[in-house]
């Protein structure tokens, strides 16, 4: 984290901070890792994850919120990212605000991702005053799926697609929604 950056937001473990330029080193190492990116269409180089971390930062300014770089409170380490974006693509349930996350393998396990998405919920439906967020992930990624269940996320089958920007013989196209909505 750099010096004397603000926290977004507290858990127990972790400072949820905007992300800025420096994170791209670890942001580019994360996302270049075959395992961590085991159930998108390809790993990132480098450029590709500098263009990334560009467009987060401009969501932030556009909309207000965007993916929050996470830190351990322990020892500042970068541990990934969870947050709220706009979805970008058209679909059955759009238009709508996603939760993700993506975490390095080596917080894997030790429930960082559903704590800092716990976090990042309450603030979509607190501060930003979302209705219901979503989250999608390729039908056969079953660590996402699991985190979405574990933050309390329904999943319906008829809301089940396949993903417009991916071939229909892809493996990952097919795509299970889940979705929570505020309780006011």
């Amino acid at each position: 984290m750099q010096q004397g950056q603000a926290a977004i937001l507290e858990t127990e473990r972790l400072r949820l901070v905007d992300f800025t330029a420096a994170h791209l080193g670890d942001f580019a190492a994360m996302n270049a890792d075959p395992d961590v990116m085991a159930f998108f269409p390809a790993r990132l180089s480098r450029e590709k994850s500098a263009v990334m971390l560009h467009r987060l930062i401009a969501h932030r300014e556009q909309h207000g919120f965007s993916l929050f770089a996470l830190h351990l409170k322990s020892d500042h380490r970068f541990v990934g990212f969870t947050g709220l974006l706009r979805v970008d693509f058209e679909a059955h349930f759009t238009p709508a605000v996603e939760i993700g996350w993506r975490l390095p393998k080596f917080a894997w396990g030790q429930g960082l991702g559903p704590e800092a998405a716990r976090a990042c919920l309450a603030h979509g439906f607190g501060k930003i005053g979302l209705t219901d967020i979503v989250s999608f992930t390729a039908a056969i990624n079953q660590r996402s799926i699991r985190v979405m269940e574990k933050i309390g996320m329904q999943h319906d089958t008829a809301d089940d697609f396949d993903h417009p920007n991916l071939a229909a013989d892809d493996p990952l196209c097919h795509h299970v929604l889940y979705r929570l909505r505020s309780v006011e």
